[in-house]
């Protein structure tokens, strides 16, 4: 009997976790103890306090995609799951990169690339300059590919983070945490 070819798809899983220590540790141990590699992964604060949301880019097929969900809906600290690849949504990624630009000719040109490709020069020195950049994953490897030739000194990136589209909020927004018992009161600030 033939083998069924079974598609590697990329999938963008979004996790809405409590806000309390220790939570990325044990989420990202847990997929590497399954063997699953995250490509990309980004971790920030909601509307709520309570709540985090993590951002995970994996590529495997949807077999691989529901063991995922179902280890992850497992841990206690994870309050949702959602797979948003599967609906229409925004994703960014955020890059700063810092190439060789002496003045001249070649940092003329770097501005204008980052110009074209909508990005900005957040710092200058001597003979170099750092560009930031944000957008899809396509466009940001787009702008390192033009970089290349002129010498990449060193480059960093958030990972991508995504939303569904619309005027619907997710239903994360609806959860009510109080927030985290380590938050910090503003008395203690004052």
């Amino acid at each position: 009997m033939p083998r069924r070819f079974t598609p590697i798809m990329r999938h963008v899983l979004s996790a809405t976790v409590q806000n309390v220590p220790g939570v990325l540790s044990h989420v990202s141990g847990m997929l590497a103890s399954r063997g699953y590699n995250i490509d990309s992964l980004a971790v920030g604060e909601t509307e709520n306090p309570g709540l985090s949301r993590m951002t995970f880019v994996l590529r495997g097929d949807n077999r691989v995609l529901d063991q995922v969900r179902r280890q992850l809906e497992k841990i206690v600290t994870v309050v949702q799951v959602n797979d948003i690849s599967s609906r229409d949504y925004v994703e960014r990624d955020l890059m700063l990169i810092k190439v060789c630009a002496p003045a001249g000719a070649v940092r003329s040109q770097v501005k204008e690339l980052a110009d074209i490709f909508r990005g900005r020069i957040v710092d200058v020195s001597g003979d170099s300059v750092v560009v930031e950049i944000s957008g899809t994953e396509n466009k940001i490897e787009g702008f390192i590919d033009m970089m290349r030739p002129l010498g990449i000194i060193e480059l960093v990136r958030t990972g991508r983070i995504a939303m569904v589209r619309g005027d619907e909020p997710g239903p994360v927004s609806e959860v009510n945490l109080a927030p985290a018992d380590h938050a910090i009161s503003p008395e203690a600030l004052a």
